[in-house]
């Protein structure tokens, strides 16, 4: 940023990428599906001891329209699955997916027919913690590896659905 002899800024300059990905990092709206013991130490991270305002990502929201980051916390059975993916495509662009623990990343000790092995199989999952359950400042790593990730992405990867026609009012 440019600054002049009496101190105010003249001018600025930046990319677009730059200050969309900027903006992006900093203001998660993070959305926790937690179903087991790892929610308990997501309830944590949000305590006043690791607060999770301090990364911009404090907004949980519970409506998946609202929502850029989902936090699978805990073990998912088949039958949760579908739920699960259906809050996923109701994400609107750009989303991340932070999968929290050994049940959801591998499905834990519960090598069961009804426990899914892995929610990567059937979702994209950017940023795995480990741990059973993982500590609160392994989650917070996981959001700066998120805010990396976001930072490095680029505004051309998302391509307008040309299906949808913009009508005049």
């Amino acid at each position: 940023m440019g600054m002049s002899d009496s101190g105010k800024a003249e001018w600025l300059t930046t990319r677009v990428d730059n200050l969309a990905n900027w903006a992006r990092k900093n203001s998660l709206w993070p959305m926790p599906f937690g179903t087991a013991c790892c929610g308990i130490e997501l309830m944590s991270v949000l305590a006043s001891r690791h607060d999770l305002a301090r990364f911009g990502a404090e907004a949980i929201r519970f409506s998946p329209r609202q929502s850029d980051l989902l936090l699978v916390a805990g073990r998912i059975s088949i039958k949760m699955m579908p739920v699960l993916t259906r809050i996923y495509e109701q994400m609107p662009e750009p989303k991340w997916i932070i999968s929290m623990g050994a049940c959801a990343s591998t499905g834990g000790v519960f090598n069961t027919y009804s426990v899914i092995q892995g929610i990567d199989q059937f979702l994209p999952v950017d940023v795995y913690l480990p741990g059973c359950p993982p500590r609160p400042e392994a989650i917070i790593d996981g959001l700066i590896k998120i805010q990396q990730i976001i930072s490095e992405d680029s505004l051309s990867h998302y391509k307008v659905d040309e299906s949808s026609e913009a009508v005049a009012p």
